[in-house]
């Protein structure tokens, strides 16, 4: 089946999507010495804890905050890294705080830059700033537009340099995150990724069919899948203060609303999710990862009622992008 033809059929009407959960074909979860679940990350060997720690939970925090953060992170269990130099400070704050630990943790950086010499120098000036020698993971990062496919995949883009990079050991596995279906089918229709870094979240699955066409897509390609935005709900009201400065959507924030949502990403054949920026939603993360258990009927129907007429934060399709034919 053609990509084009496989994102029309691929979505799903409401949270039940029918995607095989985690519950039964996903590959196997096990809880290593602590409490937080390891999921495989496709079939590298790796084990990723089933949340990470994004970067935008460190920006703009003082350091021995951020020593503090990272450290109960990797004590808890968590072995999942992410930043990216658009995260304001983060890979500053990150640098010292992870250097006890960089040996034991697999960490994930990414660039926005679209050109093989853009991308070239971004790369080594964060490898540069967390003081070491390579990446687990390396990512094109935000990819949204027809322009940014061009761009990053033709003559001269930024996965000419990422191939060259990887041959050269400055990373183990390629990546790409984004926040378009179009964008997202295109790139791993154009290339094999490692995985992808897409949000899989309640709302935009049930109310604007974002998601199942990527979780589906990605798992038949043998593509591990990162989660984002597990634990958000809708968009702010024009006008509407964020109560959490690093997010710029609303989250899900009580603690009982917040572990369904963020059981339902799980619940789907995802290797980790990454929760929102800030240091109280992430920590309530973490409390909730080692109990979990995937979704019963009862409380997809829950979730259901809970994203009635609730307006997602992505949605498919997105008149953002425009893919020529042909």
């Amino acid at each position: 089946m053609k990509r084009r033809s496989f994102i029309k059929t691929a979505g799903a009407a409401g949270v039940s999507a029918g995607i095989t959960s985690v519950s039964t074909k996903n590959a196997e979860s096990r809880t290593m010495d602590v409490g937080i679940p390891k999921r495989p990350y496709g079939s590298t060997g790796e084990y990723l804890s089933v949340v990470g720690l994004g970067g935008m939970v460190l920006r703009g925090v003082e350091q021995t905050r951020a020593d503090r953060i990272v450290r109960e992170a990797f004590e808890a269990g968590v072995n999942y890294f992410d930043v990216a130099p658009t995260y304001g400070n983060a890979e500053e704050r990150l640098d010292p705080a992870l250097e006890p630990f960089r040996k034991d943790v697999f960490l994930a950086c990414k660039s926005t830059e679209r050109t093989a010499g853009g991308i070239g120098k971004e790369l080594r000036h964060s490898l540069e700033i967390l003081r070491t020698d390579h990446f687990d993971l390396y990512q094109l990062h935000s990819l949204t537009t027809a322009d940014d496919i061009r761009t990053a995949f033709g003559s001269g883009g930024a996965l000419e340099e990422v191939e060259k990079a990887k041959r050269d050991g400055l990373f183990r596995y390629i990546g790409f995150s984004a926040h378009s279906v179009e964008a997202a089918m295109e790139a791993l229709e154009l290339y094999r990724f490692d995985s992808i870094l897409v949000p899989v979240n309640f709302v935009a699955w049930s109310n604007g069919n974002f998601g199942p066409q990527l979780v589906e897509y990605a798992r038949s390609r043998g593509v591990a899948v990162l989660a984002l935005k597990s634990m958000a709900f809708t968009r702010l009201a024009e006008g509407e203060k964020s109560r959490y400065p690093n997010c710029w959507y609303r989250p899900v924030d009580e603690e009982e609303k917040a572990s369904l949502a963020l059981r339902f990403t799980l619940s789907l054949p995802v290797t980790a999710a990454v929760p929102p920026g800030d240091e109280s939603l992430f920590r309530m993360a973490m409390k909730l990862a080692p109990s979990f258990i995937p979704l019963s009927e009862r409380e997809r129907g829950e979730l259901t009622a809970l994203a009635k007429d609730i307006r997602p934060i992505f949605a498919y399709p997105s008149d953002r992008f425009d893919v020529t034919e042909g």
